[in-house]
């Protein structure tokens, strides 16, 4: 699944970056890099932008660019494993 279908709450681990260029470029650069632990924590009242926290800090990201991020879920909503 990608980064942009988590649901607030929602734990996943990064499998992979898609994507290329500049925006593959800036994903890995703010530290989606495939091992990371990344935490949906809300999207905006219109869906976009979504944080995210990863690493030590939350990450405001466009929905857009988050579905380029596939993820695998670690722990769902409810506390319980993916």
């Amino acid at each position: 699944m990608s980064l942009d279908q988590l649901e607030p709450g929602q734990v996943g681990k990064i499998l992979g970056v898609t994507g290329a260029g500049a925006i593959k470029r800036r994903l890995l650069d703010l530290g989606f890099r495939r091992g990371e632990v990344v935490t949906m924590i809300k999207s905006a009242p219109l869906k976009d932008p979504l944080q995210i926290s990863i690493g030590n800090g939350h990450i405001s990201i466009r929905r857009k660019e988050a579905s380029l991020v596939t993820v695998e879920v670690l722990l769902g909503i409810d506390g319980e494993r993916g």
